[in-house]
């Protein structure tokens, strides 16, 4: 049973599905069931994954990558962050060669989760 907010993936085609409305028994696409993705949550490579989040005056800056970027390459980048709080997802949806940061409108302290889609190495959070 699905649940809201949750990540699936399909390993045929690479789309990606969030749910907004829980309670669907799976999600199939291309005719087979979707996976759901699990988020990763500690880096052990030299390419850094898990976002890490600065406060700013307007609300919040998150970084893939601390002190090193995440390559943003055509074949490998982040697609997309978000910043869950109790009652909003906010998304940046990023592009090859674009910085792999994003800022939101949020409040530090309304953060339930941080987590970003990299098209190779899949989801992480922090």
């Amino acid at each position: 049973m699905t649940s809201i907010r949750e990540l699936y993936r399909c390993e045929i085609c690479g789309n990606v599905v969030e749910v907004v409305h829980e309670g669907a028994p799976a999600l199939v696409c291309c005719g087979e069931p979707m996976n759901k993705l699990d988020a990763q949550t500690k880096d052990a490579t030299t390419e850094k994954h898990v976002p890490y989040v600065e406060e700013t005056k307007s609300g919040i800056l998150v970084k893939v990558g601390k002190e090193v970027d995440h390559p943003m390459l055509e074949k490998h980048y982040i697609k997309f962050i978000e910043v869950l709080t109790k009652d909003k997802v906010c998304r940046a949806e990023l592009s090859p060669n674009q910085s792999p940061h994003a800022e939101f409108p949020v409040k530090k302290t309304d953060i339930i989760e941080v987590r970003e889609f990299c098209n190779v190495h899949g989801l992480w959070k922090s």
